[in-house]
């Protein structure tokens, strides 16, 4: 339904309303400035890039020939103009830490969140995000919060789409290992 409607819209303005586009920038801006929040780490270069790229959105508005949802091509330009202002400004990225990856315990885990009630369980959702790089928590946040397909996050991304299914599964067992070593030193500070 959002795809139909981002259409209906997207089609307006292709036909010469341009104040249609306001409709696709609220529609859009939260996930779109949360994706370059992620990546840079920085409010205001997150917003030049989130502004920089509706822009660039519109003015390529013609080259959108509807293959993909709009959401996923949008992200796509934001995650471009993302990675190559990081790159410009040469931030130092983390690889996947495998001491978080060596015994982690997925279901031991689950079972402790699930016993959280849903506040905490977010607190320590954040927290253990907060602790990844940017490129994995985009990769959660897309393919989690905003439920986009692992075709899609490859779109998004321009990584193939085994790539994408390998980054995913490491990020999903780095999540699982943070969210295991905040569970276990809170249980030793109950006990």
């Amino acid at each position: 339904m959002k795809s139909n409607k981002d259409s209906y819209y997207i089609q307006k303005i292709k036909n010469g309303d341009v104040g249609a586009y306001v409709y696709l920038v609220d529609r859009h801006k939260k996930m779109a400035f949360n994706i370059a929040m992620q990546i840079i780490g920085n409010r205001e270069d997150a917003e030049e890039i989130t502004q920089d790229a509706f822009l660039k959105a519109y003015q390529a508005l013609d080259s959108y020939k509807g293959e993909s949802k709009f959401s996923t091509w949008l992200y796509r330009i934001i995650y471009n103009a993302s990675i190559s202002k990081m790159r410009k400004k040469k931030l130092d990225q983390v690889s996947i830490d495998d001491n978080y990856n060596a015994s982690v315990s997925i279901k031991s885990t689950q079972s402790a969140l699930q016993s959280l009630t849903n506040k905490e369980q977010k607190l320590y959702i954040n927290r253990a995000l907060n602790k990844m790089n940017a490129d994995e928590k985009t990769i959660i946040n897309l393919f989690y919060l905003e439920e986009n397909s692992v075709s899609e996050l490859s779109d998004i991304t321009g990584l193939s789409v085994a790539n994408v299914k390998v980054k995913l599964h490491r990020s999903r067992k780095k999540l699982y290992g943070i969210l295991e070593q905040f569970l276990q030193k809170e249980l030793k500070t109950i006990l």
